[in-house]
């Protein structure tokens, strides 16, 4: 059976991927950000799996505000990164897993979470910047990403917006899916989008380096206990676009520590930690976790 081995969490600023496609990464505003992920360029070569189940939030690019599904996955073969306004990312096509892909929403809508199926859309930074800050920078002409991607959008942007507790259990039903697919898969979930950050209004540029770290110590700690902080707290204490890390609450949920809401397992490994601010106006967390 397919199997998830890992979860990946980082942030997705599209100003990471300008300065990687603009070579600003030596350039000492960027150096101590992208030290950052060494370890975790080289974690992905020693650790590449047959699949990535990517979590994250489209950015108006697939969707508009005329229709905004709150959990959307890509079925397509292929995704084309898409042209945020300032032409696409010069990054390669991401290859879709159909088969796994559908076998996954057709699990998780049996289990009673309603899923969006989206057979054609462009992917936008919030899938493509997470891609290059594990995988490196690679020639669109010439190189390929290490593995097929699915796609899986949440609405973050417009409200109302899921619960943390909502995409923890959704987690749960995605690794659920994935285990009763009847093909020998190593599966990586990785959730992105955050950390604290505000875009707009009088907080604009707000960073809770403090907050952020206890809500990572939680998730990685307690999934159970992080899964019910209330979306006013993701709003007070990490900014309006804060509400983005409930994305993680996906890809923790899915770990197999956990099993109907409760932990019931060994915790996974922390193979990797790292926090960085500022990356343009957002506070930047990663982890890699490994399942015992």
């Amino acid at each position: 059976m397919a199997k998830i081995t890992a979860s990946v969490y980082t942030s997705h600023v599209p100003a990471i991927g300008a300065a990687m496609d603009l070579g600003k990464t030596h350039e000492d505003y960027w150096k101590p950000l992208f030290a950052g992920y060494d370890f975790s360029k080289q974690w992905m070569e020693d650790n590449k799996p047959d699949v990535i189940f990517l979590v994250y939030n489209d950015h108006a690019t697939a969707f508009s505000l005329d229709m905004i599904p709150t959990f959307a996955i890509g079925t397509a073969a292929a995704f084309t990164p898409a042209d945020e306004g300032y032409g696409a990312r010069p990054v390669p096509q991401v290859l879709g897993h159909p088969e796994l892909a559908s076998h996954i929403a057709q699990s998780v809508i049996q289990q009673d979470f309603d899923l969006t199926i989206v057979n054609k859309m462009d992917v936008d930074h919030g899938l493509t910047v997470p891609l290059s800050l594990m995988c490196g920078s690679l020639d669109p002409k010439t190189d390929a990403w290490p593995c097929p991607v699915i796609p899986f959008a949440v609405n973050v942007v417009q409200y109302p917006v899921p619960s943390g507790q909502r995409c923890f259990n959704l987690g749960q039903a995605i690794r659920k899916a994935v285990e009763s697919y009847d093909e020998d898969l190593n599966v990586h979930i990785w959730g992105t989008g955050g950390m604290s950050h505000q875009l707009q209004g009088a907080r604009a540029g707000l960073i809770n380096r403090e907050w952020d770290n206890r809500w990572l110590d939680l998730l990685i700690q307690d999934p159970v206990a992080c899964a019910q902080v209330p979306h006013i707290d993701y709003v007070r204490e990490a900014g309006s676009e804060g509400i983005e890390l409930v994305m993680w609450l996906i890809a923790r949920g899915a770990m197999a520590d956990v099993n109907n809401g409760q932990a019931t397992g060994p915790a996974p490994k922390v193979a990797h930690r790292f926090y960085h601010v500022p990356a343009s106006n957002t506070a930047v967390g990663h982890a890699i976790l490994e399942n015992a």
